[in-house]
């Protein structure tokens, strides 16, 4: 049974109802050029009858189209792809490609119905004919068009006259033969259609008894093609005929078997060259048998060798196909995933001069301001000393000053008596003055530190109180600059004030000890003791300041009646 002449109607149909998206950015519109100039060539070729290049032009524009998701085309393309394949002979090829159509199809009835009905071809092409009678039925149903869904119809009657149910066939094929109007009769497309069923409703006739009906049917559809100039369809009419004359007249059988031969080999149809063949070989109604049998066999040996080197071809170019776009996507990826890792690379480097910016200001700020810091312990500490100094001036010898004065200008210093109390005031005040400038002198820094210490600890040394310092060797002084040297000696130095005017101590302990990092100071004392909150109001908020100006620390633990401890550390 032939395809329906409406099925490249139908296919030409599909082409201009592809609609063209909008462009969405140049790539998109470069692609759509490339991908449109491939699918005309390939329509091109497949009007030619070059199929192979047809369908690997149609494959290729697929691909760019799929890039741009144009699901009209993709759609369209899968048809025709299967449709060179159930040309060609590739009839599961065929069910295949048509059924990745499906996807994109969406909710458009015309490509499903006819999606369908390409499925109904390709299974009765198998011989699975139920099939075949289950999708042209659900193409019917698709069809919104009348003339469509008729056309589906009348592929169900073949299917049944290849079951050889012809009474079924019958019952189908009647009602669709009144249903063209005589309005419509004129028309090209209507009188094809009616041929169709005109010639297989008579052959119909003629399988189930009814002779004489059925080649009066068959015989006006050939008719209806000669005069249409469906040499396609008159194929079909000639095998019909033959059949017929096979019992009644061989030779007329054989006449309309080499017509059918003749047309079928002009128009490249290869099973209806077989089908004419088989007829002639049957009837062996001249001396040509022979030459009929071995064209047959040769013929279908090529035809078979065509065909499974077409499904090898078409197999590979969809592989070819499959394996450049998954290559593509992989190239696409990784070209992603570089251009992602260049702009997170991008990214980073901004970020990282951001924050080395802000790291930089930050640290600029943060040493100025330890540097102000510093300046202004530095500067508390110099003013607290100042201070000191001013206020034991005034406390111990200015008043000591005034009675000396008072007492020389009261007192007559002519006689021995006044004269020795008057010397031994100003010795004492002139002791006095020897303490504060002991206890504000410069600090050796050189070799002589250590001597100089010893020196200024033992001056607090007396009958009732006893000063011991240890491990005063065992620091490496070299190691020490002299700024943190002076701030030592300083610091040990209002130690002793602190102790002498507040600790009433007689025994002071000061061990010294060093690691890498630091030089750590332990004063201890056996002295009166105070509440640690008021260690500020003893003067001792100097050495805090002091100790502070070398980034050390200073604690202090003490209570009351129960002696007087301070740890220094300070870094090496």
């Amino acid at each position: 049974m032939l395809r329906s002449p409406f099925f490249y109607f139908i296919i030409t149909l599909f082409l201009f109802s592809c609609e063209e998206k909008k462009i969405i950015n140049p790539d998109t519109e470069s692609i759509r050029k490339e991908a449109l100039i491939l699918r005309n060539k390939a329509i091109e070729n497949f009007d030619k009858q070059n199929f192979n290049t047809a369908y690997y032009q149609f494959n290729k524009s697929k691909v760019l189209y799929e890039a741009i998701k144009d699901s009209a085309n993709i759609s369209y393309i899968h048809i025709m792809m299967a449709d060179i394949q159930q040309t060609n002979g590739d009839y599961y090829g065929s069910k295949e490609t048509v059924t990745e159509a499906l996807p994109y199809i969406k909710k458009n009835k015309v490509y499903i119905a006819n999606i369908k009905n390409m499925l109904g071809i390709a299974d009765k092409e198998l011989s699975l004919y139920d099939d075949a009678i289950y999708y042209y039925k659900l193409a019917a149903n698709e069809h919104t068009d009348p003339h469509l869904k008729q056309i589906s119809i009348q592929n169900i009657a073949a299917v049944y006259i290849q079951q050889k149910k012809y009474e079924k066939a019958i019952a189908v094929l009647e009602p669709l033969l009144i249903s063209i109007s005589d309005k419509t009769s004129k028309n090209k497309d209507y009188l094809k259609s009616k041929s169709i069923r005109i010639d297989n409703l008579g052959f119909a006739y003629f399988k189930n008894g009814m002779d004489e009906k059925g080649f009066r049917l068959m015989t006006e559809g050939l008719q209806i093609r000669v005069e249409t100039n469906d040499t396609y369809g008159s194929i079909e009419s000639y095998l019909h005929l033959a059949d017929y004359y096979s019992k009644k007249d061989k030779q007329k059988s054989d006449e309309n078997a080499l017509l059918a031969y003749k047309v079928a080999t002009k128009m490249n149809s290869v099973d209806e060259r077989l089908e004419a063949l088989q007829i002639l070989v049957s009837n062996d109604n001249t001396s040509n048998t022979p030459k009929y049998t071995q064209k047959y066999f040769t013929l279908n040996d090529s035809i078979i060798k065509v065909r499974n080197n077409f499904k090898n071809k078409s197999a590979k170019i969809k592989y070819d196909a499959k394996k450049e776009k998954d290559e593509n996507e992989k190239l696409r990826l990784e070209k992603a995933e570089n251009q992602l890792s260049l702009q997170k690379a991008k990214y980073l480097r901004i970020v990282f001069v951001i924050v080395f910016i802000f790291l930089v200001i930050l640290i600029a700020i943060l040493i100025r301001y330890y540097k102000n810091k510093n300046k202004a312990i530095e500067f508390k500490s110099s003013y607290d000393t100042e201070t000191r100094i001013s206020k034991k001036i005034h406390d111990e010898l200015a008043n000591d000053v005034f009675q000396v004065i008072a007492f020389a200008e009261s007192q007559p210093l002519a006689t021995e008596y006044t004269k020795e109390n008057l010397l031994q005031k100003l010795d004492d005040i002139y002791g006095r003055v020897r303490g504060i400038s002991k206890e504000n002198n410069k600090i050796e820094t050189g070799k002589d530190f250590t001597k100089s210490i010893k020196e200024m600890l033992s001056a607090y040394n007396t009958v009732e109180r006893n000063i011991i310092a240890t491990n005063l060797e065992s620091v490496n002084w070299e190691d020490v600059d002299d700024i943190k040297k002076i701030t030592i000696g300083r610091v040990l130095q209002e130690l002793m004030v602190n102790m002498k005017k507040h600790s009433k101590a007689n025994l002071v302990v000061i061990k010294f000890e060093s690691d890498q990092k630091s030089i750590l100071i332990n004063y201890t004392d056996n002295g009166v003791g105070c509440e640690k909150d008021k260690i500020s109001k003893n003067g001792l908020q100097n050495m805090e300041h002091r100790i502070q100006t070398v980034k050390g620390t200073i604690e202090f633990e003490t209570e009351p009646e129960n002696g007087f401890k301070a740890r220094i550390a300070i870094p090496i």
